[in-house]
């Protein structure tokens, strides 16, 4: 794969590469329907394929939160193409690296020392690159060490960069009066805490050695001394990414015991630590040769409040959400609903929410749930595409719910498209015997 020299910083450089991109998106188009107008049966499928990767490598040159949108958008494989899904995908752990003298380079300006005076051997050839940063393997004191390397001016890019996605996403999302600022503040803060790397040990730290009595769940050693704001050092851990995991002839229990593992992980911390680790993408973890689970990356945590955890899992009961005076208040408390709704706009965002709560709450509502169901993730996807093509929801305002549901329900389906790859039944409550 080739390296880059460097990364465009600057809103005026960043602003170019995706009008490039939306060139090259717009030939697209002059072609598909080109080829469409001599032959009606011709599919969108070329077409999504040339799209899909030509935005993919706008966005990985890049990096950044710009990249970042692909990852995240790539776990949407319910609402999105396949040829978007299996490129964006590559953004979990797959991009091209930053070259030799551009990581010693940032090592320098960080930790205030070149690798090699730092570890006994180091590869300047990274062994995996992501949104952010890229990961080298080293040595020190017969130890063998991961070391992540943040790509430099990703934190100062953040800003313009959600600057420039900002009028899109109001019209896309039909966004009104000044409460939509609260959800880009939410992205933009949950963004930069994530190029904090001294803040991503401490949280690492402090979850590994909390959930650490939870069985087959495994973390890597954190070494403080060896890390900095833009640079983290942990244990080297030999495994599969969830995502290549997935793709191989793993036995029925063997996905059975990964997925309760995964399961018991988010709801110790959900139920329990009142936080969570709010980017369960397959690249953050890994699998082992004994089918144990290896949680790597800890640089986004959500913490929940009481005010949004009590009436967002109060609707989790299949009793409650069936009562409609009590829905209906717990709708206001979850800001769903709003003071100056119209009638009309209570009962439609009361009969959307109802629809959509009770599906992505079914798994809660039995001792068992089967992710490998695939009629559930069929009403997944016709539920989807239902409202993308309602035109009344296009005219109503998208302001709808608290700033929280932006990433626990980025969480809840991350989580339910990984335990859907590993074909998991999970016993629902058996989290609860791992809290004291």
């Amino acid at each position: 794969m080739n390296t880059i020299d460097n990364i465009p910083t600057g809103k005026f450089k960043r602003t170019s590469e995706l009008v490039r991109t939306g060139a090259k998106v717009g030939s697209n188009y002059l072609r598909y329907y080109s080829k469409k107008a001599f032959d009606k049966n011709y599919t969108r499928d070329e077409l999504d394929a040339s799209n899909a990767s030509d935005i993919y490598d706008g966005l990985k040159n890049l990096k950044g939160s710009a990249l970042k949108v692909a990852q995240m958008l790539s776990m949407e494989k319910s609402l999105l193409p396949n040829a978007y899904v299996e490129k964006f995908s590559l953004s979990q752990f797959s991009v091209p690296p930053l070259s030799a003298p551009l990581v010693r380079k940032t090592f320098k300006k960080y930790h205030g020392d070149y690798p090699e005076q730092l570890f006994d051997k180091f590869t300047s050839e990274s062994v995996n690159a992501a949104s952010i940063g890229q990961v080298h393997k080293a040595e020190k004191d017969g130890k063998k060490l991961a070391v992540k390397i943040q790509y430099p001016g990703v934190a100062d890019s953040i800003s313009s960069d959600l600057a420039m996605v900002k009028p899109v996403a109001v019209r896309m999302f039909n966004l009104k009066g000044k409460d939509s600022e609260k959800y880009f503040k939410e992205v933009e803060n949950k963004l930069l805490e994530e190029t904090d790397y001294v803040l991503e040990v401490k949280q690492s730290l402090a979850i590994s050695e909390a959930c650490s009595h939870i069985p087959n769940l495994k973390f890597p050693k954190y070494y403080p001394q060896l890390s900095s704001e833009r640079i983290i050092t942990m244990d080297w851990m030999n495994g599969k990414h969830l995502s290549e995991y997935s793709k191989t002839k793993f036995s029925k229990e063997d996905g059975q015991k990964i997925g309760q593992t995964l399961w018991n992980f988010y709801m110790y911390q959900i139920h329990h630590l009142k936080e969570v680790h709010a980017d369960p993408h397959p690249g953050n973890f890994l699998i082992n040769e004994d089918a144990e689970l290896i949680a790597i990356d800890f640089g986004c945590i959500k913490k929940i409040p009481n005010r949004f955890y009590t009436p967002y899992f109060e609707l989790a009961v299949p009793e409650n959400i069936n009562n409609p005076d009590f829905f209906l208040k717990k709708l206001y408390e979850l800001e769903i609903l709003r003071d100056d709704d119209t009638k009309e706009e209570v009962e439609y965002f009361s009969a959307l929410f109802h629809e959509m709560l009770s599906l992505f709450t079914s798994p809660f509502h039995k001792e068992e749930f089967d992710f490998g169901d695939e009629k559930f993730w069929a009403n997944v996807s016709n539920l989807s595409e239902k409202y993308s093509q309602d035109k009344t929801l296009r005219k109503m305002n998208g302001n709808r719910g608290s700033k929280h549901f932006l990433y626990i329900n980025r969480t809840f389906f991350g989580l339910y498209n990984l335990l859907h790859d590993l074909k998991a039944h999970i016993n629902v409550n058996d989290y609860k015997k791992y809290i004291p």
